[in-house]
């Protein structure tokens, strides 16, 4: 094993190997609920959610241990599981299976970007503002998200969301959770969110919410799951929703990856040989994903948990995927996790998220508004798609009616047709 991941060439050893991946783990391990979580508002139940997530992080994880020998967490990704739930499922008019089918394809899609040097033109053509506004928004989505699982911002007739009841069982204990995760996110507790699922669960079974006689039932049953395994429906791959799916999340897993390779292995590792190797790797598990019932798979933000604790090689990855197959044995525990155990965690990695917006260049308003269209229409449209459309349909009119179209590609102007004539297709429909 030591001489398959070359160790000793990279400076590290068994022992920070194995330390590495249980630290990454126990920093991910949160994405296991609230993933499964999310994927049951899609309509897949939720043991199969979180079997599908599971078993895809695994092989994310070994994918990209073998194929890049980097120390990555590849498992499916907060921000892009909102646009398969409650753009593709709740907006687009698919079912869980046709967009499981768009996940494939995307995957397809994604590995010919990958393998070829379309990662490279396509990451340079998008301007900056409008990737670093599709992190934005989908990060006031996520917290949007986290709002209304909470019971803290609720639907009104009048002003369409108000507050909730703040007497209510539901917003009282989301409130606790709240400041309990945030307590230990901001003392950078080892495991923070984890720690902040487990305590959050019972608060809410302090108050009623969470009933712990049902984990006598088995630890794994797959009897939900075996409906969901390589149940893709390729029915509407003729239709113009579902390549607007398809493209749509290659879009999201391009730049999100792009961005989060480049801080982690050229920054962190300072390894940027292992870069190409990396996306090659995510992009065949998106693939993985569509097959095994889940939305894509991204390098998450926690691989720096992993990485600062000295994880150097593909090993650490290694031992991650396996503590999350191990995982499968504590069900019944994971399937308890109520929404106000969840809805703490959505609200931080959406303000978290939010940070992106300081790169914007917001003295340049043909570079701002494009940026700010994207923000704000993401979650007032509940639609991560129909929001980044508004926006890249709007970069090259500034940019045209200010006399700057040198700064124009061909990619945008391609791009930008497509989202026009699907806004188009729709209001005739």
């Amino acid at each position: 094993m030591k001489g398959v991941f070359k160790l000793s060439e990279h400076g590290t050893s068994l022992k920070k190997e194995v330390i590495a991946g249980a630290t990454a783990f126990f920093s991910i391990v949160y994405i296991i609920a609230v993933n499964g979580s999310i994927l049951q508002d899609a309509g897949i139940p939720l043991e199969a959610g979180i079997i599908a997530t599971v078993l895809s992080s695994l092989i994310g994880c070994l994918l990209v241990a073998f194929v890049a020998n980097a120390p990555l967490i590849i498992v499916p990704g907060m921000g892009i599981n909102a646009l398969f739930t409650y753009t593709i499922v709740g907006t687009m008019g698919l079912d869980y299976k046709e967009a499981l089918a768009a996940v494939v394809v995307s995957g397809i899609l994604f590995v010919i970007v990958a393998f070829t040097k379309l990662s490279g033109i396509i990451s340079r053509a998008i301007p900056s503002s409008l990737k670093e506004s599709i992190s934005v928004g989908i990060g006031l989505f996520i917290a949007f998200i986290g709002l209304q699982k909470s019971g803290i911002i609720v639907g009104n007739p009048t002003n369409f969301v108000a507050l909730g009841n703040l007497a209510s069982p539901i917003v009282m204990a989301s409130i606790i959770n709240l400041i309990i995760t945030l307590f230990l996110f901001l003392k950078k507790v080892p495991g923070n969110f984890l720690i902040s699922i487990i305590l959050g669960t019972f608060v809410s079974y302090l108050f009623g919410l969470v009933d712990f006689s049902k984990t006598h039932t088995s630890f794994i049953s797959f009897a939900d799951y075996k409906n969901v395994f390589l149940s893709a429906d390729f029915e509407k791959i003729t239709t113009i929703p579902f390549w607007t799916a398809a493209f749509s999340l290659v879009l999201v897993l391009v730049f999100e990856n792009i961005g989060l390779l480049h801080s982690q292995v050229d920054g962190m590792l300072q390894a940027p040989e292992k870069n190409g190797k990396s996306l090659k790797a995510i992009s065949i598990s998106t693939i993985v994903c569509g097959l095994f019932g889940t939305s894509p798979s991204v390098s998450t933000v926690e691989t720096a948990a992993g990485i600062t604790a000295g994880g150097r090689t593909g090993l650490t990855s290694i031992i991650t995927g396996l503590l999350f197959l191990a995982s499968l044995f504590f069900m019944p525990f994971i399937k308890l996790v109520p929404a106000t155990a969840i809805a703490p965690i959505l609200i931080i990695i959406g303000g978290l998220m939010l940070t992106n917006i300081v790169n914007i260049d917001f003295t340049d308003f043909t570079e701002a508004f494009p940026a700010f269209l994207v923000i704000i229409m993401i979650p007032l449209t509940y639609s991560i798609v129909d929001g980044i459309a508004f926006g890249f349909i709007a970069y090259p009119l500034v940019k045209l009616f200010t006399n700057k179209k040198h700064q124009l590609s061909l990619s945008i102007y391609i791009i930008s047709i497509l989202f026009l004539t699907n806004f188009l297709l729709h209001s005739i429909g």
